[in-house]
């Protein structure tokens, strides 16, 4: 993975937030115990780099990237919506469009740069930031990826700030139980999202 570092300017409202972010009761721990690392397919996200193959048509295929609107400029089809769906369901949306002007059309899309997979590490970390990555990674990756904790960190009582609509979830995450086997009494090592807010008070 090939991290991008910017300096988070919302590190000074870190004590702010905590200031008002209740301590993780005995149930949030086990919401956030439970939530399995499965394998998710790759969601396309605004900056990534896609290549839209159509067979034995290279006058519609070509390298895109996706605009800052979600959205990718086809010949034919002009303007198609790209971020929020995996690579499968582009294919099948270019697909269908494409259907009316092409018959049969065989379409792929390929991922060929991730640029949309971002998360921020603010607090009791040596490298406070933001940070791009280029695959999956999980809540010790990223902490890895800021220089790791300080020794002033509360080591049981990370927070994992996540958009879920126009909500957002604070996910406890305890440091100093991560243990590498699912279903223990320790705390999973969560994979991260795009746009994830790890705070380390």
């Amino acid at each position: 993975m090939s991290p991008k570092t910017i300096i988070h300017p919302s590190i000074l409202l870190l004590g702010v937030v905590f200031a008002w972010l209740p301590a993780p009761c005995a149930a949030q721990q086990t919401v956030a115990e439970t939530i399995e690392a499965t394998k998710v397919e790759y969601v396309i996200g605004p900056s990534d780099v896609l290549e839209i193959a159509v067979w034995n048509n290279t006058l519609i295929s070509r390298t895109v990237p996706v605009r800052p609107d979600g959205k990718i400029s086809i010949p034919v089809l002009n303007d198609v919506q790209a971020a929020g769906l995996t690579p499968m369901q582009l294919q099948a949306m270019l697909s269908s469009g494409l259907a009316g002007y092409i018959q049969t059309p065989e379409v792929s899309v390929i991922v060929r740069e991730v640029h949309s997979f971002k998360v921020s590490v603010i607090g009791q970390v040596k490298t406070p930031g933001r940070y791009e990555l280029t695959s999956r990674a999980t809540v010790l990756d990223a902490l890895a990826l800021a220089g790791g904790l300080t020794e002033y960190a509360d080591r049981g009582h990370l927070v994992i700030m996540r958009k879920a609509g126009s909500t957002t979830r604070f996910i406890p995450f305890a440091y100093d139980r991560v243990t590498p086997s699912y279903g223990s009494k320790g705390q999973e090592n969560l994979y991260l999202q795009p746009e994830d807010i790890i705070m380390v008070r």
